[in-house]
């Protein structure tokens, strides 16, 4: 078999299109395949389908998967089309999707890395720059976005997402239900919530049962305006109620322990972690010595034992029931003349509506809570983003379920 027959069918090339020579370069480690349209066979436009003349040729070049330990390269003269009705086009290959300059198959190869290592070893690897990996991962992206269908919406998690160190955020929008981001907005301002709300076709709008959120007012205010009956419908999550709830009681020993060191007491020394752990959690030692300090008259131990009363909270199944308990709590809260308890129940008792309906709906951004894990361990992973749309592709391509690869390689997961 001549090399010619050979990479015609290692490349799956069919007529119109045809190889016309094979140039090994072995110096080089390089083997060019020269590929040509039939002059014979009539043109089509790319846009329509319909038949146009031919307007000249342009020569491409695509890198392909290497054969053996050689760069392969694909160079083609692709003919240019004259459409009466979209003007002047240049063919479309089957190898390659539009405006790549690597076949979908080397394309594919790149996004299976990438998947894996970051976009700086990828490059390495593959003995590509850093902006060409970039781009097959947002090209990647922009096909996934596409192929992707409107969807009635269930139940959504919002939570914000480190940027950069300098208090910059970006806003994640999950699917609960389908497990995968949705869109990935570029601050956490109302406007950019109400953004995405205004995408979202109205009656995918309505089908919302829950909205799992933090008690960040440009969410909520965004939320209340832009879905149907949100007052019961949006739900603030456990675990930044637990964390507001954990930093006040965090606030009191800080406190204390400075008034005991004053007087030379440094039983507090060495004990932010025992008030902020679950007890269940810690290794025997602490608990031993953690057992000890709650059971004195601490202002500490008081505050933790209103933290573990809060935690207790989550268990109840009825809107009645929930209310009445959480109302008692903050009551005690209220009155401990605990200054930053005080303050946190004052917090917790105007937001006492979307506790009680993430309690009665049973929701959390439990999963959202890992996906920001993955997502800061892919930042960290690229030593940071200075760009906020890379950010945003890198976050959609591990984590959007979205269909990725070129043309006839997709996988249509998302259908």
């Amino acid at each position: 078999m001549r090399d010619r027959d050979l990479y015609a069918k290692l490349l799956g090339i069919e007529t119109p299109w045809w190889v016309r020579d094979v140039d090994p370069r072995i110096e080089e480690q390089e083997v060019e395949i020269f590929i040509s349209y039939d002059e014979r066979i009539e043109v089509a436009c790319p846009t329509c389908g319909g038949t146009g003349s031919r307007y000249g040729t342009a020569t491409k070049q695509w890198r392909h998967l290497d054969t053996m330990q050689y760069t392969t390269l694909l160079t083609a003269t692709v003919p240019r089309v004259k459409c009466p009705e979209h003007g002047v086009l240049q063919m479309k290959v089957p190898w390659a999707e539009p405006g790549s300059g690597f076949t979908a198959m080397f394309e594919a190869l790149a996004i299976d890395w990438l998947k894996e290592a970051s976009t700086t070893a990828v490059a390495r690897l593959l003995n590509m720059t850093w902006d060409q990996v970039d781009g097959i991962m947002s090209r990647a992206v922009e096909r996934g976005l596409a192929r992707r269908e409107a969807q009635p919406l269930g139940h959504i998690g919002i939570d914000e997402t480190s940027y950069q160190k300098r208090h910059e955020y970006v806003t994640v929008i999950y699917d609960r239900e389908r497990g995968h981001v949705i869109d990935v907005l570029d601050d956490r301002t109302r406007f950019s919530l109400e953004e995405f709300y205004f995408a979202t076709p109205l009656e995918h709008l309505e089908t919302i049962e829950s909205v799992s959120m933090d008690m960040w007012g440009n969410y909520i205010e965004a939320t209340l305006v832009h879905v149907p009956d949100a007052e019961s419908k949006i739900a603030f999550d456990r675990f930044h109620v637990a964390k507001h709830i954990g930093d006040a009681v965090n606030k009191v020993r800080v406190t204390e322990h400075a008034e005991l060191l004053a007087d030379g007491d440094k039983q507090l020394s060495g004990t932010r972690y025992l008030w902020l752990q679950n007890p269940e959690n810690m290794k025997p030692g602490n608990r031993v010595r953690f057992n000890a300090l709650r059971k004195t008259s601490l202002r500490v131990a008081r505050a933790w034992a209103m933290k573990e009363t809060a935690r207790g909270m989550w268990s109840y199944r009825t809107r009645g029931w929930a209310r009445r308990g959480w109302t008692k709590l903050l009551g005690w809260m209220s009155r401990s003349r605990l200054a930053p308890m005080v303050k946190v129940a004052r917090t917790i008792r105007s937001h006492l509506w979307g506790i009680i309906n993430a309690i009665v709906l049973r929701v959390t951004n439990a999963h959202l809570e890992a996906v920001n894990a993955k997502i800061q361990a892919l930042k960290k992973r690229a030593c940071g983003y200075r760009n906020r749309e890379r950010f945003r592709n890198a976050i959609l391509f591990h984590c959007g379920g979205l269909d990725l690869y070129p043309g006839a390689l997709a996988t249509n997961s998302n259908s």
